[in-house]
């Protein structure tokens, strides 16, 4: 997954945060996230549903069983998180949205799912409830 998230982060620094293919005309950003035991920064490209100033990030990983690293990485983030917007880097205020422990989680799923084709995808390969992490650009 590393090589392709790297051919993804290098076109969308290279057009400027401007993606085609399968993310065309869809909002992409780059999260950067330290990680909570090593401490090293790994960068994810994230499908982000705009929500107001806010931008709607999900722990989908495909369907995969398991949540991405980066959820965790983000729930132990004191603090702002980076992000690469388009051309811009910024500070960005965050927090991550469980299903059965915030009320929003099914309003803002919901936003993410139909701005996503392939959410309705993910969501028939396991019964996990799709974290989602709420960041909004300061």
């Amino acid at each position: 997954m590393a090589s392709f998230n790297d051919t993804v982060i290098d076109d969308f620094r290279a057009k400027n945060g401007v993606l085609g293919g399968h993310w065309e005309g869809k909002t992409t950003l780059l999260l950067h996230t330290p990680g909570r035991k090593t401490g090293k920064v790994t960068v994810n490209p994230l499908v982000a549903a705009p929500d107001g100033d806010s931008y709607l990030l999900c722990g989908s990983a495909g369907g995969a069983p398991a949540e991405p690293q980066w959820v965790a990485n983000l729930e132990a983030l004191d603090g702002p998180v980076t992000i690469e917007l388009g051309a811009e880097t910024l500070k960005a205020d965050h927090r991550v949205v469980r299903a059965g422990r915030d009320d929003d989680w099914e309003r803002l799923y919901g936003i993410w799912r139909a701005y996503w084709p392939d959410a309705a995808d993910y969501e028939t390969k396991t019964d996990r409830k799709f974290p989602i992490a709420v960041i909004t650009p300061r």
